[in-house]
């Protein structure tokens, strides 16, 4: 008999913490250097570390396995209750601390990210980027919500009947000029605002979108505050809201309805920073419509850094039972070997270690887009504030650059996560199915990322656009391009069919990315062709927009990830971070999108052919032995992952079996629908219950 250990054994059990412990203790890497990294700096690294510490330390706020049994009630009370405890940390940190603490709330709880996301990041950003300085400082400040404190704001843009096409939103706002205000309708059921987070329950305020009518003209869709409850949270007169109800995820999000039956608010509830209505009912439109959705900037970037997030930890989970789990023996194995581990076949290496390059390469591009985000939004604030019309014309240059790249990444993330989320399930086999190892509630809570905002297509297919309209000013009218796609400028160089990445040439990041730079500007310009042939019919190449819209998110992040691995002081990292660029641009680009480099000749099929068949395998291979901590490298406590078969421990079976029997104890052995079960099994006979009256006896007597 085997020795005891934490239970009594008669032969020796799997031990998948060995093999973990093993290969964590061969790492030729600091996991906590790494982290500097991911995060972007040592001193970003140390303050998640404490964010992370506080948390699962917090008794309120700290994730548990309890969560995957919850009802839609129970985790709406216990959402609310979190969203009170984070109010007490609101008060004692700045802003951006407390972003990175939100952030890191979203990997764990997204419901509570989310619920109080609408209100710090939807609510407040609208009436940032729509309103005056005063406006901001008013409903921020004076009014304190900008610390959860007197009024509770949601995000009222989306209607029952249009998503997506925000200029087409119908919720109505008519200036009435002798009360100075003005009056909020939904003309019909199809203006409802719908999916609107915390509108059922908590919000007291609304940025609400709606079509500002002054004299009868329509001016298109502006912002306005509009209260929803008063002090005693009763709802406000001519404000109708209710619950929608269960959804495919996120339950603890209070989403609702709203319709509003000529609801009177004073003028100056309308945000005017951009757009302006006088006493007299003159109106001074934005130099930008654009200007006016700024508020979704911060979504998008929310977003992006969430796909690194979330990303980090189902790859983590994934990799670490890979490593622990052994089944079936390798084809060459011999009689008396044991069971391979599953990170040793070349096919589950190949399904899971270009994820983890792809989850290394969000790291550093959401970093630089939350950078870019914040620069630009300060400069152009900084302009209006001074009316600095030369600043405020550059700072709208440089919104629509962030236009386009926001765009393009937070529809390739998102959707690249989705992915990325099933896959690591399905390599934990069935296993992996279990609401405990977390990856049924991650992918449904994960799920609306891929809508927020409209369809990530529709998306998509915007940020292509732009992509064909400035390779058009370059090539018909001689402009420059600036910001995200200054690459364009110099299309006529590249418009012939010459290759630009040879086979020698795979093992070079900087050569790859200009390959991505050069199909981009081959396929912009052939979708110019195609739409002149279809007489400007956009729709026709929507297909097209959209691969286009990929494949600059991929520049963008490969771009942020040679960038830092260049610039970063840790020298020991760079062998190991260029691999995870190399498998990155191999798998997620090339690979993935090798009908376009091969259509436009950026790349040859011989070489597509080795990348395939050799350069591949050979990276997942070179780095199959620094998986374990490289996933450490994320720094996700046991709390943040909260799954059955991820703990850092590595002990798979012994964690999973105590989180079965804790969440469903082993005396409950007998269900509440127990006597539905007996009344099935313990059932008189047919003839019992047909009282015999079916007999061959009973036919004797009755045929007599």
């Amino acid at each position: 008999m085997s020795s005891v250990t934490k239970n009594v054994e008669f032969s020796e059990a799997p031990n998948p913490a060995t093999l973990i412990g093993a290969e964590r203790e061969a790492a030729v890497f600091n996991p906590e250097t790494m982290n500097y990294f991911l995060e972007g700096s040592k001193e970003k690294s140390e303050e998640v570390k404490k964010f992370i510490q506080q948390m699962e330390r917090d008794p309120i706020l700290a994730a548990s396995p309890k969560v995957y049994d919850l009802t839609k009630e129970e985790q709406r009370e216990l959402t609310a209750q979190k969203i009170n405890r984070v109010s007490r940390y609101i008060e004692v940190e700045s802003f951006d601390e407390l972003e990175r603490r939100l952030s890191l709330i979203s990997v764990f709880d997204p419901q509570l990210h989310t619920r109080i996301g609408v209100h710090l990041g939807l609510f407040l950003s609208c009436v940032r980027g729509n309103g005056s300085f005063e406006q901001l400082n008013y409903w921020a400040l004076t009014k304190e919500a900008a610390y959860v404190k007197n009024i509770y704001g949601c995000f009222a843009m989306t209607e029952i009947a249009h998503g997506s096409n925000v200029a087409g939103l119908e919720t109505t706002a008519t200036f009435n000029e002798e009360n100075d205000e003005f009056v909020i309708n939904t003309p019909h059921i199809g203006a409802t605002k719908w999916w609107i987070g915390g509108a059922a329950h908590s919000a007291t305020h609304a940025a609400v979108y709606a079509r500002l009518i002054v004299h009868g003209k329509d001016y298109g869709v502006k912002t306005f505050v509009v209260p929803l409850r008063d002090s005693n949270h009763d709802l406000m007169p001519g404000v109708s809201v209710g619950d929608i109800g269960a959804k495919m995820g996120r339950d603890g999000i209070d989403n609702g309805w709203i319709q509003f039956s000529g609801v009177r608010i004073p003028r100056f509830f309308m945000l005017q920073k951009f757009t302006k209505v006088t006493a007299e009912g003159k109106v001074t439109l934005p130099p930008n419509n654009q200007l006016s959705y700024s508020a979704l900037l911060g979504g998008r970037v929310v977003m992006v850094k969430d796909a690194f997030r979330w990303s980090s930890r189902v790859i983590t989970i994934a990799l670490r039972y890979a490593v622990g789990r052994r089944q079936f023996k390798a084809s060459k194995a011999g009689e008396n070997d044991k069971e391979n581990q599953l990170l040793d076949y070349p096919l589950h290496q190949r399904r899971l270690i270009p994820l983890l390059a792809m989850t290394y390469a969000f790291s550093n591009g959401s970093n630089v887009l939350q950078e870019l985000s914040h620069k630009t939004m300060d400069e152009l604030d900084d302009a209006v504030a001074e009316d600095d019309k030369a600043g405020i014309d550059k700072g709208i240059e440089a919104m629509k650059s962030l236009f386009v790249a926001s765009g393009s990444l937070k529809s390739t993330c998102t959707w690249l996560t989705l992915s990325t989320i099933d896959q690591c399930r399905q390599a934990c086999g069935g296993h992996g199915y279990s609401a405990y190892s977390g990856f049924g509630k991650i992918y449904n809570d994960w799920a609306v990322q891929c809508t927020w905002e409209g369809d990530n297509n529709i998306l998509g297919m915007s940020i292509g656009k732009q992509l064909v309209k400035s390779i058009s000013s370059v090539l018909r009218d001689g402009q420059n391009v600036t910001g995200i796609l200054e690459f364009l400028t110099d299309s006529k160089k590249y418009l012939n069919r010459d290759v630009i990445l040879q086979n020698e040439d795979m093992n070079d990041t900087r050569k790859v990315l200009h390959a991505v730079e050069v199909a981009i500007i081959r396929a912009s310009n052939q979708a110019l062709t195609t739409l002149d042939a279809h007489g400007e019919d956009w729709d026709f190449i929507g297909a097209n927009l959209v691969q286009l819209s990929k494949l600059l998110a991929h520049f963008f992040l490969l771009k942020a990830f040679l960038d830092k691995v260049d610039s970063i002081e840790e020298k020991e990292l760079v062998p190991v971070l260029d691999k995870l660029a190399q498998l990155y641009s191999a798998t997620i680009i090339l690979e993935e999108f090798s009908g376009i480099f091969l259509t436009y000749s950026v790349v040859s099929t011989e070489s597509i052919s080795i990348l395939t068949d050799q350069h591949i395998p050979k990276l997942c291979k070179d780095l199959r032995p620094h998986v374990i901590p490289l996933t450490d490298s994320f720094q996700l406590s046991d709390m943040m992952i909260n799954s059955s078969l991820g703990s850092y421990n590595g002990d798979i079976y012994e964690n999973y079996f105590k989180i079965v029997k804790e969440a469903n104890p082993p005396f409950n052995h007998k269900a509440p629908y127990s006597t539905d079960l007996e009344a099935m099994l313990n059932r008189p006979s047919q003839e019992d219950r047909q009282r015999h009256e079916y007999s061959d006896e009973a036919e004797e007597i009755l045929s007599k």
